[in-house]
């Protein structure tokens, strides 16, 4: 049996997924301490220009540690606005995505509080999304090191996450060619619900 720990992540990579579709038993970590430049609040697309970031500002506590499930989001900017104008950007004329896009709609319309929160809540819509279920549990407590389950908690580090995931057709492919291990929207919107088998078949 399969058991892995990863963190939830906002609009996860392709290897998170790659990772919680060929598991058979998920534990996300929520005991943990943030950590600033990881997919914790940001995802990567692939805009007219080529790789974009698109990045959640955080209200910074004073203290230097705290935990991420503590971490609030910074809704005096109208981030939620400018990701879905850079999605529409992006994917607009992708096969999928004005199949899906009711769906992820009230994502960018309704104030989320904390940041793991909305984690969580993409989670489910992209999960509907799909097609999937993915029962999972949460940590109570803190381990540097896990022994009885296969740690991915790293791939919410980009720089560390270093998957090269096989290629499909992307929007602006002609343009800048194939990048890879982008947000599981990329591949949601270029694939639709053939990205479930998509995934299965990826070894991470």
């Amino acid at each position: 049996m399969k058991q892995i720990i990863l963190h939830p992540t906002y609009f996860p990579s392709i290897s998170h997924y790659v990772a919680m579709i060929q598991a058979n038993e998920i534990t996300f970590e929520v005991e943990d301490n943030f950590q600033k430049q990881t997919n914790r609040n940001r995802m990567y697309i692939y805009s007219p220009n080529g790789l974009q970031m698109l990045n959640i500002p955080i209200k910074h506590n004073k203290d230097k540690r705290q935990k991420f499930k503590d971490v609030r989001i910074e809704n005096d900017f109208d981030w939620q606005k400018n990701h879905f104008k850079s999605l529409e950007a992006a994917y607009r004329t992708s096969p999928y995505f004005e199949f899906f896009e009711d769906d992820f709609l009230p994502i960018f319309q309704k104030k989320q509080e904390f940041m793991m929160d909305l984690n969580f809540e993409i989670f489910e819509i992209v999960n509907n999304c799909l097609g999937i279920t993915l029962p999972f549990e949460t940590t109570t407590e803190y381990f540097h090191k896990i022994e009885n389950k296969t740690d991915f908690r790293y791939l919410a580090n980009g720089k560390k996450d270093t998957f090269i995931n096989e290629s499909y057709i992307q929007v602006f492919n002609e343009k800048h060619g194939f990048l890879a291990n982008l947000s599981i929207l990329d591949l949601l919107f270029n694939e639709g619900r053939h990205a479930v088998a998509y995934l299965k078949k990826q070894a991470l």
